[in-house]
């Protein structure tokens, strides 16, 4: 049985994805809020991405080899993420994903946990219209 990893290309694949995930990021109006809560070169963010992706996917422990444990929604406190973020995040991940990843089975496994895992990050209420 083959890894996640290696149902999206292995380390090749995964290259692909986070560097499409980003340039996607400067591009799309809707990554516009999650584009703000990064730093102006997303060289940094998009190496960890991939370290974090590869072990996740089932590759080497990037990531936690040189990170330690992945503690997600505590390295991304000082980031406000609220639903605009976890949107915008999303569409970039959903459009990189469909552009990289050809492998359906991979996408029926993969997507519904990165939706899960996105929406886990929330940090921060949105403000509502009525204050009422």
């Amino acid at each position: 049985m083959s890894t996640p990893y290696e149902m999206v290309g292995g380390e090749a694949g995964v290259r692909r994805l986070v560097a499409r995930f980003y340039a996607l990021m400067d591009v799309l109006p809707e990554a516009a809020a999650c584009r703000a809560v990064h730093p102006a070169s997303l060289v940094a963010a998009e190496g960890k991405l991939f370290e974090y992706l590869s072990g996740w996917l089932g590759g080497p422990p990037l990531f936690t080899d040189k990170y330690g444990h992945p503690m997600l929604r505590r390295r991304h406190l000082h980031a406000p993420i609220g639903g605009a973020e976890i949107e915008g995040w999303l569409a970039c991940f959903r459009q990189a994903w469909a552009e990289t990843v050809t492998d359906a089975e991979a996408s029926a496994l993969i997507c519904p946990q990165i939706e899960r895992l996105a929406r886990h990050m929330r940090n921060r209420e949105d403000a509502t219209a009525d204050q009422g």
